[in-house]
């Protein structure tokens, strides 16, 4: 049972196409690219940002949540380490999506 096992492993780690590069002396055909050329409609993208109090509130609102949620588990220690760590995840959602893009054609 343990050689069966040993085995198998060892089959499984083993390359699978080890032999195949010595087979293949036949020439390979030759491929021909071909391009098409289209016109695309023109397209502008527009950035969006957030203004600085929206981003303050989001991240005041996920500090504030968080000391709530911690002063609720562990008092005042916890109310602290709450705010850190509400104040820091809403860091960084502000600043992952602070910027949005829009593609706007234009005719």
């Amino acid at each position: 049972m343990k050689c069966k096992a040993i085995v198998t492993a060892i089959l499984m780690l083993a390359p699978m196409g080890a032999g195949l590069e010595a087979q293949q002396t036949a020439p390979r055909a030759q491929v021909r690219e071909v391009v098409y050329y289209r016109r695309h409609p023109r397209r502008r993208v527009i950035v969006r940002r957030r203004p600085f109090s929206h981003s303050a509130a989001i991240v005041g609102g996920s500090a504030a949540g968080g000391a709530a949620i911690g002063a609720l588990a562990g008092g005042g220690k916890g109310a602290l380490v709450g705010g850190l760590v509400g104040g820091a995840g809403g860091l960084i959602y502000d600043r992952a999506t602070h910027k949005k893009k829009r593609v706007v054609r234009v005719r």
